[in-house]
């Protein structure tokens, strides 16, 4: 890894007011020495590869296969065989007739180890999904973009500081080589959260206060170790239960929840924060290390707060809904619903969206197509230090909550605590299992 960037709140805040809440562009360039003049054309091939071939990265890939006519998989590459081979057989069962024309990764192009990130970029590709463990994918990232490959990066794009610091160097080299790199922030897709986002924005409940966003849901899946299983493929098999590869589920999952708090405020990055947190309902190996509730509240240097809260308990009410404030009345945005309304003091209707469409249900293809089109565009998409800005946010709440102290932006972005193993092999132990303790675990 580079050498990390003392990055101060300042110069993040100047960075994001001239990104502004919109993505980040620049012009195309085109490897394997295509001409640009041809993608704009529309008619020439993008070739696609996936680093990571869980559930995400297979639903990724047809997504991405669906965004442009003439896109084709040819690479593939995980850590496990089963899952290189069940996703290949998901992605053909998904595009039925459109696969054989579509799916293109024969089988000496589908690649297996913690070196197949490097096989699949090496391939001949035009853009690749990183969609593997969160711990890798600032490495991952770094050595697509120094191959100047388009991106599609996952979220959380990092699980520590350091991996924060790379990320944003690999966002610059990108913006600097004109590729694109797009973060999975898929509500940012959304087209009725669109719309209520600049129904806020543009003053329909007047200057924000304050936000509360929600992300209230129950346990992950556990599974059971087997006999053959080192403690390393335990924890693989476990990922989201342990922080060093997922990040803790405020990370992982409520990393969305984080984004629209940032969105609502205008992507302005926190002062500080101070979060509760803990373990009141998990037990057994399977659950690692991670915490099951976090309760943030976010200090802006402008003296608003702004508070998340997430749980990850069975049978309790599961909410996943955000609350913005303003000096004229207050929206509830819920893209499940989706139901997005705002009302005054009185509690009289001011606004309420009426499209009716379901975000769920698209938002993970329009960020393939708007991805897509922007490279076919020869302007493609750049978005990924704002990613890392909502990524941060809620690895920050999390160092809040495991040490018991209040966390300070720069402590954050500079903090030395990288939490991946290097190198990694099936033969590097397993990071070890102790879960934090607030008042008595270190800040690092």
């Amino acid at each position: 890894m580079s050498e990390p960037l003392n990055v101060s709140r300042r110069e993040f805040l100047s960075t994001t007011a001239a990104a502004g809440a919109g993505a980040l562009t620049g012009t195309l360039a085109v490897p394997r020495g295509v001409q640009a003049a041809a993608w704009a054309g529309g008619s020439d091939s993008i070739r696609v590869g996936i680093v990571g071939c869980g559930g995400r990265g297979t639903g990724a890939a047809v997504q991405a296969l669906r965004a442009d006519a003439a896109t084709q998989l040819v690479a593939m590459g995980d850590v496990f065989q089963e899952r290189v081979d069940s996703s290949l057989k998901a992605i053909g069962d998904e595009l039925e007739d459109d696969a054989a024309r579509k799916v293109q990764a024969s089988a000496d192009r589908r690649f297996v180890g913690f070196d197949s990130y490097k096989r699949v970029i090496d391939s001949e590709i035009d853009v690749v999904l990183l969609t593997g463990y969160p711990a890798f994918r600032p490495a991952h990232l770094r050595y697509a973009v120094e191959a100047k490959k388009h991106v599609f990066l996952e979220k959380p794009v990092a699980v520590d500081g350091p991996g924060i610091r790379s990320v944003i160097e690999s966002a610059r080299l990108a913006k600097a080589n004109n590729t694109g790199c797009l973060t999975g922030f898929c509500w940012r897709f959304a087209p009725g959260m669109r719309e209520a986002f600049a129904h806020i924005h543009g003053g329909g409940i007047g200057d924000v206060v304050s936000v509360h966003t929600t992300y209230h849901t129950g346990t992950l899946t556990r599974r059971p170790r087997r006999p053959e299983w080192s403690d390393l493929e335990f924890q693989f098999r476990n990922w989201w239960h342990f922080t060093w590869l997922g990040g803790d589920h405020i990370v992982e999952q409520a990393v969305h929840s984080v984004d629209r708090l940032a969105w609502a405020m205008n992507d302005k990055v926190p002062a500080r924060v101070t979060c509760l947190g803990g373990r009141a309902a998990r037990s057994g190996p399977e659950h690692g290390d991670v915490f099951d509730h976090f309760a943030a509240v976010y200090e802006y240097d402008d003296g608003r707060r702004c508070f998340h809260t997430c749980r990850q308990i069975d049978s309790c009410p599961s909410d996943n809904s955000d609350y913005v404030y303003g000096s004229r009345g207050w929206t509830l945005v819920n893209g499940w619903g989706p139901t997005y309304i705002s009302k005054d003091s009185r509690g009289e209707t001011i606004w309420k969206f009426t499209g009716g469409q379901n975000d769920a249900g698209r938002m993970y293809q329009n960020e393939h197509d708007e991805l897509m089109a922007s490279i076919r565009a020869g302007e493609p998409i750049n978005d990924t230090e704002r990613g890392a800005h909502s990524t941060l946010m809620a690895i920050m709440a999390r160092m809040a909550a495991y040490t018991g102290q209040t966390v300070s932006w720069e402590q954050a972005m500079n903090s030395t605590q990288s939490l991946v193993p290097e190198p990694m092999t099936w033969d590097t132990p397993a990071p070890p299992v102790e879960v934090p303790v607030p008042g008595r675990t270190r800040f690092f």
